[in-house]
């Protein structure tokens, strides 16, 4: 099928101009509108992760790829998410309005493009059908900015810079383009408030960024941010990934739109970081199953929703989960309900020191104590995970070798055990700073000795309650017969998080000089069950095949 690309412009309510590439089939009809809108410059039209748009169109669509109000060549100011509600409704009744137009109008896209899909949404306008977000925030504040109440310093930084490249490269302003992108390939972590660095505050005073990091507590300015889709009922494919960064916001979304829909809610969760979407994700290939399937089940849903096409996908389970481990997509009827496991924590008291000192046991001993020491001067770094760039799973045994990293490791598994769903951890201590930040991460301990992260879940402790509850990454694995579970704890996970000082300052006020070693005690025994709370299943559905 012969494809014909244009470029078009409308008019906002408001008598801005928008531009977009309108890419429709040579032959005569009407087809549906499949619309995208994106903040990076239209010609890339999230190619990262998905078919370019001609390969859609040739599946029987016209594609829109427009670019948002002040990116690429569409005219005004870009002001982050504010102008997507009222610009996303009049851009469906524009390309529902387009010649050769069926009227009938979804969309998709990730991150960005995802949540763009959301405001659209919110204002329910007849002609948008369904949408497939991928990879979005649904609480902008507990999904996407902050985790656990830490600031995401790296993914937010770096995109911040990138957004300012944008702007200053849209205005012709190469002495800032070349600034910040410089910073963007060496993110700045070091000036004098750290999470507030120079470059930013001197050549993109507009950002959003200087607003995310003052608002540091939910609040009103989050409430009023995120979308409200409180009215909102469509059929809908929810896409995450296990090792995205904005996991929370897709199964946030996916919840939340089933518990009052009465259309039908699709979700797939596959191994991949925020992008790209393929087989290998950090130092892990988890197979030629792993690769992306988007593109064609998009075009499935599309057909069905959007041309009334029996596609066969309403007779499919409506979740599917890659299971990494066996390397292959299971499916459930429903979210998996789990048998929660625990495994307490148990040590001789040199968890830091020895990986043999540090237990995970079913059952709970004597009372002990594990002392942590974080030291600003050297704080643990990340490494993979969700919130870490790159992200994924990566071998960590030698950083489980650090002195401020806790390490608990249980005894070889008798048989193979089936984790989806929710994981915690539930820690009992207390520090000698007034604030204090956990970082758990979950990994599997192979036969040879290696050490690979699975999951992971970041907190920033502002009081003196216990337990302490860290909530992890949902995740789906097998972890084989002989090989280990581990759980290592620090008190940071640096630059996917700041460095919490100790003052209880938030971020935007903490100076690099004024952070402080903080000793941490962890308390672990019959008193004090601090444990790792799994979610075991025996998956009674079936495998996709």
């Amino acid at each position: 099928m012969r494809i014909i690309k244009q470029t078009q412009s409308m008019l906002t309510r408001d008598g801005v101009r928008l531009d977009a590439d309108i890419y429709r089939p040579e032959e005569t009809g009407e087809f549906p509108v499949l619309l995208m809108r994106q903040p990076y410059g239209r010609a890339i039209a999230s190619t990262v992760v998905y078919a370019h748009p001609t390969w859609y169109a040739q599946q029987g669509y016209i594609v829109v790829i427009q670019d948002v109000r002040g990116r690429g060549t569409s005219e005004g100011e870009f002001k982050l998410f504010l102008n997507e509600i009222a610009d996303g409704e009049d851009s469906i009744n524009w390309v529902a309005n387009l010649p050769g137009s069926s009227g009938k109008v979804g969309m998709y896209g990730f991150s960005y493009q995802g949540m763009t899909q959301l405001y659209a949404a919110s204002t329910c306008p007849t002609a948008l059908k369904t949408i497939c977000p991928a990879m979005i925030g649904y609480d902008l504040y507990a999904d996407w900015a902050y985790e656990g109440g830490a600031f995401c310093l790296q993914a937010n930084l770096g995109w911040a810079i990138q957004l300012a490249a944008e702007t200053a490269r849209i205005k012709g302003d190469e002495t800032a383009y070349q600034a910040l992108y410089k910073a963007s390939r060496n993110i700045p972590l070091f000036d004098q408030i750290p999470a507030v660095p120079e470059i930013l505050k001197q050549l993109a005073p507009d950002s959003f960024y200087h607003d995310w990091i003052e608002e540091n507590q939910p609040s009103d300015y989050w409430k009023n941010l995120s979308p409200n889709l409180d009215n909102v009922d469509l059929p809908i494919l929810h896409i995450g990934g296990w090792f995205d960064t904005y996991l929370r916001g897709t199964l946030n979304f996916y919840h939340e739109s089933v518990s009052h829909s009465q259309h039908p809610q699709y979700l797939i969760i596959g191994p991949w970081a925020h992008l790209p979407w393929g087989r290998k994700v950090g130092a892990i290939d988890y197979g030629i199953e792993a690769d992306n399937p988007i593109d064609e089940l998009q075009i499935r849903w599309f057909d069905y929703f959007l041309k009334g096409i029996d596609t066969g996908i309403l007779e499919e389970l409506p979740i599917t989960l890659f299971e990494m481990g066996s390397n292959q997509w299971r499916e459930f009827e429903t979210w998996p309900k789990a048998e929660f496991k625990s495994y307490f924590l148990v040590t001789n008291g040199l968890a830091s020191v020895r990986e043999d000192a540090g237990i995970l046991q079913e059952f709970v001993e004597q009372n002990s104590t594990d002392i942590l020491v974080h030291d600003p001067w050297r704080p643990v770094p990340g490494l993979g995970g969700h919130a870490t760039f790159p992200a994924g799973s990566f071998e960590r045994s030698a950083l489980d070798c650090r002195s401020d990293i806790l390490t608990y490791t249980s005894t070889p598994l008798e048989t193979d055990l089936h984790l989806a769903g929710d994981v915690f951890v539930e820690v009992y201590c207390e520090a000698d700073t007034p604030s204090f930040d956990l970082s758990a991460v979950l990994s599997e301990v192979r036969k040879d000795g290696c050490v690979y992260n699975f999951t992971q879940g970041y907190i920033r402790v502002e009081s003196s309650e216990n337990p302490v509850i860290i909530r992890l990454q949902a995740t789906c694995i097998k972890m084989v017969k002989g090989n280990a579970i581990r759980l290592s704890l620090s008190g940071a996970c640096f630059p996917a998080y700041p460095v919490n000082p100790g003052t209880g300052q938030p971020p935007s006020k903490t100076r690099l000089i004024d952070a402080k070693i903080i000793t941490l005690t962890l308390y672990c025994g019959v008193d004090f069950t601090s444990k790792v709370v799994l979610p075991v299943v025996n998956f009674p559905d079936r495998v996709r095949t």
